[in-house]
């Protein structure tokens, strides 16, 4: 037996842990376990004496044994981490020993595999082995190549069955997150499915791929002029033959059904090939060009955003300055959502200019591609829009992922609802605590299939091929969001489908039905569709958003001696909530250059610091003003004698409960600011500086940086990674014009 290697001072929490199969993956897991002096001693197990000297002497083991009995007597934790094909044999051995209360866990990448020896060995599933594996690997093998860190911000999947005993699964996940990865949890046939189409398919069309063109007589020429794309594409087949082997066996089901559905796709590609069927061919390239780069972005920028979420991603906002210059601040959210939704279900070919590339218009636009939508796009702002006709979508592969879009679930459910075919709308952890049933009520009401998730939240589960039937409602509460579902269920509903709604909200939806072609009667406070007409294509061009130039209509009206022009922002009737309420606060705010693009009214925006007054804010530009409240606290804030907002009791459901994180915040500063179950109540004065919480909230954040204008000291606001997301821009503008907020240096 080798040395043992001394332990460290500090207490650890766990007995021993033995880790059988002393290779990069079990090396490290050993070894990472063992730097965090969890457990007592760490024994490694292997059946080559190298492996096991070089353990001991790179501080991956403690020790090592020979003998697994030995190794196993009185373990708290065996983690098993051989090859798929050798676990039957080694859980063999496994039940033939007294393992006591240990806790089994293993590493295979084929699940079902794994969970069926282990029921053939032990004659059922022992109740304290949890199946899983760490999608994690390197270039390098062998214990030699173990590291601490292999497992950090990789996932780990844990496939629990029903039977596994709940205290052996919190410990394995517990482990797991120790070595800094990122733990699911997921069926044991999920897993394998999974599994096969991400690795073991890729793998599998490399082996092929490089196998047949060497048995082919140019096989010289072929691989002499293979440019990089080829030896990318073919560097998994470089990987170790016997291990694949045993994968492919192993998980073969599921390999199996993920290579016919591949099949068919290369069929169907082939044929167009054969007929020269362009369309086909600009569809497959299209969306598997964009959706590589749109999963991509998304998880790239949410392993930014978790890891600025884990480190605190601070603004430091310092006080004073003023604003001055001209900018334009990114196109309307809302508009280039309903752009890629009607330009889908239109007849022709629809051209988008100024679409706003933010995470949420992407969800949607990546959802039409996956119903089978041709999109080009989109590039500097313009996205070119195929339409398939209101009967033209297909069924996606899978759930319809929509990120932390709101506007996106909700408005897709009310198209969804009528289509032949079922769909899942998922969402991310933030969206999937929002409420969906203000929308998924009046569509039972008209004949739909929903369920949602526990207290009316997503996921939500459409049925296909339910008949609609129109119908007149009357919503509880003012929310375009709700309307526009309605409206666009009623495109396919039978009859007439009315929706009133008992404030004004934005009316895009309307406008760019009738831009589309297709009729739209609006009287008063009531919408109405019928169905039997269809959408045309058309060109839209996106305005600037005026939720976002809020922030700095807000920051220019209170710092002193600030002029700023504001270029090309959307001025809808039913957006200009915001300048109405800071106008009845005594805003100096002009618009200039009216005009109207693509049914939408534009206008550039002057406005010029002023001195503001509290004001009671009419109830009838609350729902026009609705996402703009948080930065009209800090106007409220810098204004004179009292503001009282009543009857926005929707601000405690958006990103975060906009009430009362905004008053913590503000009173945190030393601002008199009293919530109440509808509303907050603002006395103006001093604002000092201080911690705020943004609650990953992307408008608090921003809000309380337009508030270090006026405030006497700086301003840190934490949890501020999620502006990247929805105003990617944010800082620069905000720079560029005179407001000194950046991200606090570590």
């Amino acid at each position: 037996m080798a040395e043992v290697m001394p332990l460290q001072s500090d207490a650890p929490i766990f007995g021993r842990l033995v880790v059988v199969g002393l290779g990069l993956i079990g090396g490290s897991f050993a070894k990472g376990l063992r730097a965090k002096h969890l457990f007592r001693e760490v024994v490694g197990v292997d059946l080559d004496a190298e492996s096991r000297r070089l353990a001991v002497e790179l501080g991956v083991v403690d020790r090592c044994e020979t003998d697994l009995a030995a190794a196993c007597r009185g373990a708290d934790v065996i983690q098993l981490a051989v090859p798929i094909l050798a676990m039957e044999k080694l859980l063999a051995q496994l039940a033939k020993l007294e393992l006591g209360d240990a806790v089994l866990t293993d590493v295979g990448s084929a699940k079902g595999s794994v969970v069926c020896a282990a029921r053939q060995a032990f004659n059922g599933m022992p109740a304290r082995f949890v199946p899983g594996h760490p999608i994690a690997g390197s270039e390098q093998s062998g214990v030699e190549a173990a590291k601490t860190t292999l497992f950090r911000r990789h996932k780990v999947i844990l496939t629990p069955l029903e039977e596994t005993d709940s205290a052996a699964l919190v410990l394995v996940d517990r482990l797991w997150r120790e070595l800094g990865a990122d733990v699911e949890h997921m069926q044991v046939e999920h897993h394998d499915q999974v599994l096969a189409a991400t690795s073991h398919l890729p793998h599998l069309l490399a082996f092929t791929l490089v196998d047949s063109l060497a048995q082919r007589s140019e096989n010289l020429e072929i691989f002499r002029y293979a440019a990089g794309g080829f030896r990318d594409f073919t560097r998994i087949a470089g990987s170790d033959p016997v291990m694949w082997h045993d994968i492919f066996l192993a998980n073969r089901e599921a390999v199996l059904r993920t290579l016919d559905t591949f099949r068919d796709d290369l069929d169907a590609l082939r044929d167009a090939v054969d007929v020269g069927d362009g369309h086909q061919l600009l569809g497959v390239f299209t969306r598997a060009r964009v959706a590589r780069e749109h999963f991509s972005k998304i998880l790239a920028r949410r392993a930014y955003v978790d890891a600025m979420h884990s480190n605190d991603l601070i603004y430091l906002a310092n006080p004073g300055g003023s604003l001055s210059g001209r900018i334009r601040v990114p196109g309307d959210k809302s508009i280039s959502h309903r752009s890629i939704m009607l330009g889908s279900l239109a007849e022709g070919t629809t051209e988008v200019e100024g679409f706003l590339e933010g995470e949420d218009a992407l969800a949607t636009l990546q959802a039409f591609r996956d119903m089978g939508v041709v999109i080009e796009g989109p590039h500097h702002g313009r996205v070119t829009i195929h339409g398939v006709g209101l009967h033209g979508l297909k069924s996606p592969p899978g759930p319809l992922y929509l990120g932390n879009s709101g506007t996106s679930m909700r408005l897709l459910s009310g198209l969804l609802a009528a289509q032949p075919f079922d769909t899942t709308l998922t969402g991310d952890a933030s969206l999937s605590k929002r409420p969906m049933n203000r929308v998924a009520k009046p569509l039972r009401e008209m004949g739909a299939v929903i369920e949602t998730g526990p207290e009316g939240r997503p996921p939500l589960q459409i049925k296909g091929g339910q008949r609609l039937a129109g119908m007149n409602y009357e919503m509880p509460m003012a929310s375009a969001q709700v309307k526009s579902c309605l409206l666009l269920a009623g495109l396919y509903a039978v009859g007439e489908t009315a929706v009133t709604e008992p404030a004004p909200t934005r009316d895009h939806t309307e406008r760019m039905l009738r831009g589309f072609g297709y009729p739209v009667a609006v009287n008063g406070n009531t919408a109405i569709v019928e169905s039997g007409h269809k959408l045309t294509a058309s060109h839209i061009e996106v305005p600037a958003d005026i939720s976002s130039a809020a922030f700095f209509l807000v920051a220019a009206s209170i710092a002193e001696g600030s002029e700023l022009l504001l270029e090309h922002v959307g001025i809808n009737p039913t957006r200009t909530g915001v300048i109405d309420i800071l106008k009845l606060m005594g805003a100096d705010i002009s618009l200039e250059n009216q005009r109207e693009v693509g049914g939408e009214p534009v206008a550039d925006i002057r406005v010029r610091s002023a001195k503001l007054k509290g004001i009671d804010i009419p109830e009838d530009l609350v729902p026009l003003a609705i996402d703009e409240f948080p930065v009209l606290f800090v106007a409220a804030a810098c204004a004179e004698g009292r503001t009282v907002l009543r009857d926005a009791e929707e601000l405690r459901v958006k990103e975060s409960d906009r009430i009362q994180v905004m008053a913590d915040g503000l009173q945190s500063l030393g601002v008199k600011a009293e919530p109440t179950p509808d509303g907050i109540i603002i006395d103006g004065g001093s604002i000092g500086g201080g911690e705020v919480y943004s609650h990953g909230d992307h408008r608090i954040a921003m809000s309380f940086s337009v508030a270090s204008l006026r405030a006497t000291a700086p301003i840190r606001i934490h949890d501020c990674a999620n502006v990247a997301t929805s105003f990617p821009n944010f800082l620069g503008l905000a720079a560029q014009v005179g407001i000194r907020v950046a991200e606090e240096s570590k």
